[in-house]
């Protein structure tokens, strides 16, 4: 009965450890992919096609600047249709290859600094005379998950 019981005992320790292992090594049906960054964007009355115009001029040549440099993989700029009571006008959408440390955030500011032919304040001056144009209202921050 003794050896019974030992039997059984090193057949369930045996079945345990090959289920384990099966579990383990089974790979994961996706893989981590690009970051997008949505911006929530409200129009201010009567600036729409001003705000179109610095998005089409200066957004857009820091986007193209991205790919360039292989930071962004695609970009859009999408209206709201139907909006409901509280939604944003249009969303901003940057497709980002992957995170950025914060060593790269810097040198890619640097670049789009010297393309614009700014530093940092007057940046962010630029930004605060946008808000005359635009309120942005919000943003998110998601991870594709590429399945396999």
């Amino acid at each position: 009965m003794k050896s019974f019981k030992i039997a059984i005992a090193a057949t369930g320790l045996m079945l345990g450890t090959a289920l384990a292992t099966s579990v383990t090594a089974q790979e994961s049906s996706y893989k981590p992919g690009p970051v997008w960054e949505v911006s929530g964007i409200d129009i201010m009355p009567g600036q729409f096609e001003n705000y179109m115009d610095y998005l089409s001029s200066t957004w857009k040549k820091v986007q193209e600047l991205g790919k360039a440099e292989g930071i962004v993989v695609d970009y859009h700029v999408l209206t709201t249709n139907n909006r409901r009571k509280g939604e944003p006008d249009m969303y901003l959408v940057v497709v980002y290859r992957d995170y950025q440390t914060i060593a790269q955030q810097e040198a890619f500011e640097k670049k789009v600094n010297a393309m614009m032919t700014q530093d940092r304040r007057k940046a962010t001056v630029a930004s605060a005379e946008r808000g005359k144009m635009r309120e942005q209202i919000g943003s998110s921050e998601l991870q594709e998950l590429v399945l396999k």
